[in-house]
């Protein structure tokens, strides 16, 4: 008679007998689950190679007209950054090539990005796939969490978060500065100014939906009732906490979107709109 008992190994635990099915197949699955790893890589992959050729590109991240200066480039450091788009100052010597004008900013925004708990649930599941999605079998044979030293920073996430809310504030200044150099030098509005205000507005509630944002503000009271203000300003931040993910892509692609646009209008390929001047 032949027996019609799922075969299992000898490990424990885990099935009927003590076992784990021995399973051939990679899941059985039957649904497109590797569709939302593979569009997480190719998004992050779009950013990373757009921003690597803008920021060593070195060029059209000004608009002397309008003062519109690209995110990608503030501040802008280098001896070499025309006088104006310096608004905090430029280092006396130049940059060599393989050296981005925003040489703070940009080594704290990635570093906070990729620290970032969302960005490390993403890129872990789609580029080193651990795992790539629930009951999909990971192709490592072995689990070591985030104890190597690559994966020791992670753990300075918090930290990066004070440094990036002092670069948000100074690309809020980059928007704020364009609003008083309308075409007659006075107040004006441009179709670039509100591109770089709604770039500002989503980075800050990328930055504010933070969890260490969320910690720092309630993490630590032992009751809500006697911090009033501060269980009000949670609950805000929990809001924008929900909405992590949305606000992190949302914020990568205004981030591309200014920077474009900006790159256009500074090479003359475009002309900036004005709406008010």
């Amino acid at each position: 008679m032949t027996s019609t008992t799922p075969a299992h190994d000898d490990r424990p635990g885990g099935g009927p007998g003590g076992g784990r099915a021995r399973l051939r197949q990679r899941t059985l699955r039957t649904d497109r689950w590797w569709l939302g790893p593979t569009l997480t890589t190719l998004g992050l992959a779009t950013f990373l190679i757009y921003g690597a050729v803008r920021v060593f590109q070195q060029d059209h991240y000004w608009v002397q007209e309008h003062h519109y200066l690209t995110p990608f480039y503030s501040p802008c450091l280098a001896a070499q950054c025309v006088p104006d788009a310096s608004l905090f100052g430029r280092v006396p010597w130049e940059f060599p090539p393989f050296l981005p004008y925003a040489l703070i900013s940009l080594p704290i925004l990635l570093l906070f990005r990729v620290t970032c708990y969302y960005y490390r649930k993403a890129y872990y599941r789609s580029v080193w796939q651990a795992p790539t999605a629930c009951a999909v079998r990971e192709p490592h044979s072995s689990y070591t969490g985030e104890t190597r030293p690559l994966m020791l920073p992670q753990n300075g996430h918090r930290y990066f978060f004070y440094a990036a809310g002092a670069i948000v504030l100074i690309n809020t200044w980059d928007m704020l500065v364009p609003f008083f150099h309308g075409t007659e030098g006075g107040f004006g509005i441009g179709v670039g100014n509100l591109i770089m205000l709604t770039n500002v507005l989503l980075l800050w509630a990328y930055t504010f939906g933070c969890h260490s944002c969320r910690h720092i503000m309630g993490g630590r009271l032992r009751s809500f009732s006697r911090s009033p203000v501060r269980y009000w300003l949670w609950g805000r931040i929990s809001t924008l906490n929900n909405r992590h993910m949305l606000f992190g892509w949302l914020s990568i692609a205004s981030l591309m979107a200014t920077d474009a646009y900006i790159a256009l209008v500074a090479s003359g390929t475009i002309t900036d709109l004005r709406i008010f001047n």
